[in-house]
């Protein structure tokens, strides 16, 4: 069976992407749980990622002896392991554009994800609203998401971005949370988009479980102290 090692589920957007994957897909596999507690070279979670990946990173999705890190190449490799799955778009078209939007958030919206980790169980309401205020390239970076969603599901009459459940939405999920932990101002067709999103059966099992972790961690706690 496929292991897949990730972070925290509260705050671990990287290992978010591919444990929804899997999960809403159907394709079986073992959760591995590294807790984050640190990113230097002697942390726990570091010795114990760097002894399984180049990278000691999360999300890792080992095969046998296959190896695979990186959140998009997990998802490549899925795909390509399980065609019957159809995680792509089966149009050439409307899979160039999947493959191109995922791409575009693995390399970019450096300012929304900067300003406004991922926190599923926290509110942080009132951050946003100073983030938004004051963050031009936040308000940008939201602005592109409104953009790009609303054309895909006008382009493919929705539910998700390419009709069906694909990777992209998945790689999304985690974007969709940070909107509203931290509220920021969005279309109305946007917020239903991402409230079908929390009720994938596979991103509502990773919420309640981030929700059930009860473990608070100041390293990925800009704006809180405590719980």
């Amino acid at each position: 069976m496929l292991q897949l090692y990730i972070g925290n589920k509260n705050y671990s957007s990287w290992s978010m992407r591919a444990w929804v994957l899997l999960r809403q897909a159907g394709i079986p596999f073992e959760e591995k749980f590294v807790r984050f507690d640190g990113f230097d070279s002697q942390s726990e979670f570091k010795r114990t990622m760097t002894a399984l990946s180049p990278t000691g990173t999360v999300p890792l999705l080992r095969d046998g002896d296959i190896s695979v890190w990186d959140s998009l190449a997990i998802a490549e490799y899925a795909a390509e392991q399980f065609p019957d799955k159809q995680l792509w778009p089966q149009d050439k078209a409307a899979r160039a554009s999947a493959r191109s939007i995922c791409a575009e958030m693995h390399g970019g919206f450096t300012a929304l994800r900067s300003a406004c980790p991922m926190n599923i169980e926290a509110d942080l309401a009132e951050v946003g609203r100073i983030v938004w205020r004051d963050n031009a390239a936040v308000r940008k970076n939201v602005e592109r998401l409104c953009s790009m969603w609303s054309h895909l599901l006008a382009q493919h009459g929705g539910p998700m971005l390419f009709d069906q459940f694909s990777i992209a939405d998945a790689y999304y999920a985690p974007v969709c949370s940070r909107l509203k932990t931290y509220q920021l101002p969005i279309p109305g067709e946007i917020a239903a988009y991402i409230e079908r999103v929390h009720q994938l059966p596979g991103v509502k099992a990773w919420i309640d479980a981030a929700l059930a972790e009860q473990d608070f961690v100041a390293m990925d706690e800009p704006y809180r102290a405590e719980r």
